[in-house]
């Protein structure tokens, strides 16, 4: 009987739609870990640790990109499977649990509240569930194709790679763009392909669209298939996202095209059209992707910096991307500025943000610098490394970004779990926070008298 109580005490707290979040990529994690111990996922002569399996099953479900051995040469066709399983597992996760959290975040607004945000964002019903899985498996798949076609042409016909590994190495890298998961069969990236637009370009696109989140893709097909795509109103987290989108976008390339244009080690010896390939693709995989075509260890102090940035904002919500998202920054600026203009209340677009929605923004952007603080620190206690190449390191765990100096794998085991963990809760942390917090949601019975403290 006591067991009986138990488990029905545990089982409404499992319910709980961001602790069954956790449970599932927990569960996930778990499997890739035990697949990638097996002797036959590795290379003949290469044993596999249980802290290198955790790190890479979790940096793949975690669509990281950040590893301790090469993917390449450590792992078997088995092992490099099992990764692709997981990343394409992990992308779909997030994809999809992130939409239907939303959901349900909007099922727990008034009857008044919800109608306008229907109205607003075209929220589906919960009726439309199995719509919304759908969709998020239909626009993966299409978009990973399409990527995967071109890389495979490209691969064969460009460096004479038979048909066979060609489809290999174009799928693999399709589905590792699109899920913003940086994996890549190449002990240096995408390096050897730096100055070759049909490799470079088809990798950015994918992961920029698979950066902008599920909400924001469904709602411009949908424009596109309408017979007067000019009427109507677009919702406001897509405007919201990719006007954000754009600007920093915009920052990264042009602000690291202008930092590296002569550093002699990255851009410095390519041409004109050269670096400014380069610089696009460094200016745009920051937004989670992974990445690299030059370098980064070799990057100005001012260049990780800048990464740095890029990186903890991520890109959308209910995407493929990371860090604390581009509505979340975006928001903070808002309130910032109506704050600076003596503006009671926040309006954006012709909308007026709720008190809650800024709460929330503030919320997970301040635990996201609290967590890379402490992080940051802890690795610096524990290695000999400079400030901006741990910072960097911190960054990109919890942006899931997989970007690194080149540390990754000789930091000691303790640093490495702790990257673990920071990948783990900065995948996860800011979709579940917001919506454990809009959830948890209740109204005051009573107020207490107001004072004001002395700010600044």
């Amino acid at each position: 009987m006591r067991a009986v109580g138990l488990v029905g005490r545990l089982l409404p707290d499992l319910r709980h739609p961001a602790r069954l979040v956790v449970a599932g990529f927990v569960a996930a994690v778990v499997v890739g870990t035990a697949l990638l111990m097996l002797p036959a996922a590795a290379e003949p002569g290469n044993s596999t640790g249980v802290v290198t399996a955790l790190f890479t099953a979790t940096s793949a479900v975690c669509v990281t990109g950040l590893a301790v051995v090469d993917t390449a040469t450590h792992w078997s066709t088995f092992g490099e499977l099992v990764v692709l399983g997981l990343i394409q597992v992990g992308g779909l996760g997030i994809m999809t649990l992130a939409s239907l959290l939303g959901l349900l975040v909007a099922r727990r607004l008034g009857l008044r509240l919800q109608l306008t945000a229907q109205a607003e964002t075209k929220t589906f019903g919960l009726g439309e569930v199995r719509q919304v899985v759908i969709r998020v498996i239909a626009i993966s798949v299409v978009i990973e194709a399409l990527t995967a076609v071109i890389l495979t042409v490209r691969f064969a016909t460009g460096y004479g790679m038979v048909w066979d590994r060609a489809v290999y190495e174009g799928v693999f890298h399709a589905v590792s763009a699109f899920n913003n998961a940086g994996f890549a069969l190449y002990a240096t990236s995408l390096t050897p392909f730096a100055t070759d637009p049909w490799i470079t370009v088809p990798v950015m696109v994918a992961l920029v669209a698979g950066g902008l989140g599920f909400p924001v893709l469904f709602e411009i097909g949908r424009r596109l298939h309408r017979r007067t795509p000019g009427r109507g109103r677009w919702s406001l987290h897509i405007r919201i996202t990719l006007l954000t989108s754009a600007v920093l976008t915009g920052v990264g390339v042009v602000g690291i095209t202008a930092i590296e244009w002569s550093n002699p080690d990255t851009l410095g010896p390519m041409g004109v059209a050269g670096k400014l390939l380069v610089g696009t693709f460094h200016g745009v995989t920051p937004r989670t992707a992974g990445f690299n075509t030059l370098d980064v260890g070799q990057m100005n102090p001012a260049s990780l910096l800048l990464t740095d940035m890029l990186m903890f904002i991520g890109g959308g919500s209910a995407g493929t991307a990371g860090g604390i998202k581009v509505t979340t920054f975006a928001l903070l600026a808002f309130v910032i500025a109506a704050e600076i203009r003596g503006e009671p209340s926040v309006h954006v677009m012709g909308r007026r943000l709720s008190a809650q929605v800024q709460r929330q923004a503030l919320t997970v952007a301040l635990l996201g610098v609290g967590l890379v603080i402490t992080s940051t620190l802890f690795l610096l206690v524990i290695t000999d490394y400079p400030l901006d190449a741990v910072l960097f390191e911190a960054t990109s765990a919890f942006g899931t970004v997989g970007l690194s100096t080149g540390i990754t794998a000789t930091i000691p085991t303790s640093g490495q779990l702790l990257l673990v963990a920071l990948m783990f809760i900065g995948r996860l942390g800011p979709i579940t926070l917001a919506s454990a917090l809009a959830l948890r949601e209740r109204a005051r019975r009573y107020e207490l008298p107001e004072e004001r403290p002395i700010v600044g």
